[in-house]
């Protein structure tokens, strides 16, 4: 079987090896985001992550597999992909520990002021700060409850966070104290200190935290999301930012990245940016090949 791996997943020596003795013939291209200057009607399978935003997917007319590299699959034409009835497989998992580690970091650093203890130290300033809180006793709201939210929850409830699990089914994770279906979302969202993005981009997700989203969010509360930019609108974030509606937005992704430098968000007072790193870890590759190497397995 012919494979197309693509720099998206940065297959080692090794691997490779294992890949091929698996029965697949490999071609490799480090840059997806160009055309493609071979005949793509050869591949049966795919490993890739934005491929087909730059290669027509129509020219790829034996493809019968997708491995994308990222947990999400709004990158894809999935309509097609559907029509065709060609098997999508994402990184599940992969990403889920170190994305949960980047929520707890940034809201502990939030609220133990570790900004104000590390400007004064660049400084030689000796200054106590009584506004350190606790994260024991909050709501978090962990809209979106997968992989990703399920880990972040297992952490935020070792704080003595409670939990609210908003999904459109129940979870087949058990790390909450209560289930919102997605229709009760505004109820969570008034109970909630904490509101955790986690949830898939797509039609329905698109601008899901709008004006409305927004105002329903308990007063002062801090937004933190980690899946994907345009769930929030960011026109409205930043009204209810300057209205103080929210405290604190949180961001790790955004609606067009990288995020421009006329972008108002970077000059907001109240939101942290950083720049689409959540999901970084040294161990990813490990686990993204195990994850690839078992779906690759199960095509024969």
């Amino acid at each position: 079987m012919k494979l197309l791996i693509t720099g998206a997943f940065s297959v080692n020596d090794e691997q490779l090896v294992q890949i091929q003795k698996l029965g697949y013939e490999v071609t490799f291209v480090q840059n997806e985001r160009e055309p493609l200057n071979i005949d793509c009607s050869q591949f049966e399978a795919v490993i890739c992550n934005g491929l087909f935003l730059y290669n027509d997917i129509q020219k790829f007319t034996a493809l019968r597999f997708i491995q994308v590299t990222s947990a999400g699959l709004d990158r894809l034409p999935m309509e097609y992909i559907q029509e065709h009835h060609i098997t999508v497989k994402n990184a599940k998992g992969v990403y889920s520990i170190p994305m949960a580690e980047w929520c707890i970091g940034q809201l502990l650093a939030v609220f133990k002021c570790t900004h104000f203890f590390y400007e004064n130290q660049k400084n030689k300033q000796w200054k106590k700060n009584r506004a350190l809180r606790e994260l024991n006793g909050n709501t978090a709201c962990v809209v979106g409850f997968g992989s990703v939210g399920s880990e972040t929850a297992k952490r935020l409830s070792a704080f003595g966070v409670k939990i609210l699990a908003v999904d459109c089914t129940l979870p087949q994770y058990n790390s909450y104290d209560e289930y919102f279906n997605i229709h009760e979302l505004d109820s969570a969202l008034a109970q909630s200190d904490i509101v955790i993005l986690t949830l898939p981009l797509n039609k329905e997700t698109y601008h899901l935290f709008n004006n409305d989203k927004l105002s329903k969010m308990k007063n002062g509360s801090i937004l933190v999301n980690m899946s994907r930019g345009k769930i929030v609108d960011e026109q409205a974030l930043l009204s209810a930012l300057h209205n103080r509606t929210l405290s604190l937005a949180i961001l790790d992704v955004f609606e067009q990245e990288p995020l421009e430098k006329s972008n108002p968000l970077w000059n907001t007072e109240n939101i942290i940016i950083t720049p689409h790193n959540s999901f970084v870890s040294e161990k990813n590759q490990e686990r993204l090949f195990q994850v690839i190497s078992e779906n690759l397995q199960m095509l024969w």
